[in-house]
């Protein structure tokens, strides 16, 4: 199987949302509005396969001050694969490109909140504390019905 992974576009967005909220009608992540991807559309990237460009997957790398001088964190949010692709490297190559990105600016540590830790670690990246994290990285969770009983688990890659 042979795709692409690149930075979405403003017509990959209906296929973007439609993708994290088929993931969000099951608790696996939280719902966007169509409104907020257009907002964040140059954090997105996308997995595209054959000549029509199907979007398969995609992915979001949101960057955030931690509040001390100079320290940054990027947050890989929204990855999601398109059920019939997963389990073929997907997933694991638009970590990889959030990763690139991440370095290429200048970002030292990234994470994610994860209900499938493993995937992670075979990535690389270890679980931490949630107090481990900033606080400002929770601003997004305050929306999700699962704020107080939350069973995401936070892991967090060093990029060298």
């Amino acid at each position: 199987m042979k795709y692409k992974i690149e930075k979405a576009n403003v017509f990959d967005v209906p296929y973007i949302y439609n993708l994290v909220n088929k993931f969000a009608k099951k608790n696996l992540m939280l719902p966007r509005v169509i409104n907020d991807i257009y907002e964040r559309l140059q954090e997105f990237f996308v997995a595209r396969i054959d000549k029509k460009n199907t979007v398969i997957g995609c992915a979001c790398l949101h960057i955030t001050w931690t509040g001390k001088k100079d320290e940054v964190i990027a947050e890989i949010r929204s990855l999601a694969v398109e059920k019939r692709y997963q389990n073929k490297g997907v997933g694991t190559e638009l970590v990889k490109r959030l990763e690139s990105e991440s370095k290429n600016l200048g970002v030292k540590k990234i994470f994610a909140l994860t209900y499938i830790p493993e995937f992670f670690h075979k990535l690389g990246y270890k679980t931490v504390s949630r107090d481990t994290l900033p606080h400002k990285v929770w601003t997004e969770c305050i929306n999700c019905p699962f704020f107080m009983n939350c069973k995401e688990v936070p892991v967090i890659k060093l990029l060298k």
